[in-house]
């Protein structure tokens, strides 16, 4: 006897979905019959981010510098990111004097490059402003 699939003959309004009781998916335990557990049902119903985003908050105690101060993370907030990323990388600037070829060296290279292309692909008012936050954040860096 000839295989027949279980969607032979039928439009494309009548197919089996993979997950239907009829399919003979059968979903680990814990999880719903789609396939998902409940937590990352409510993630991806958030746009896929962590249920637990850092704040945007500046100035004392705050996640982010103020302009003034050289824009960017602070220390306590890119604990707040690593702790609601797991396996994120993020570190703070680089500021301090640093050995010519060195891995704190080559980031300070790197960011240089990244924001200048940034600086140059943002509006003029943001270019010939001084003060902007992307010309602070690149004079913290020193570059």
């Amino acid at each position: 006897m000839a295989f027949k699939s279980p969607n032979a003959g039928q439009t494309s309004l009548t197919l089996q979905h993979a997950t239907s009781p009829r399919s003979g998916y059968k979903p680990p335990p814990g999880h719903n019959k789609d396939g998902y557990t409940m937590a990352e049902r409510v993630t991806m119903a958030k746009g896929g981010r962590s249920e637990n985003p850092i704040r945007k908050t500046t100035g004392k105690g705050g996640n982010y510098r103020k302009t003034k101060s050289g824009a960017g993370m602070t220390a306590k907030g890119v604990r707040a990111y690593r702790a609601a990323n797991p396996g994120s990388k993020l570190k703070t600037a680089v500021t301090g004097k640093v050995k010519k070829g060195s891995k704190a060296a080559n980031r300070r290279k790197s960011y240089c490059a990244r924001s200048a292309g940034q600086l140059r692909n943002s509006s003029a008012k943001t270019r010939n402003d001084p003060n902007s936050r992307i010309r602070q954040a690149r004079r913290r860096w020193k570059c």
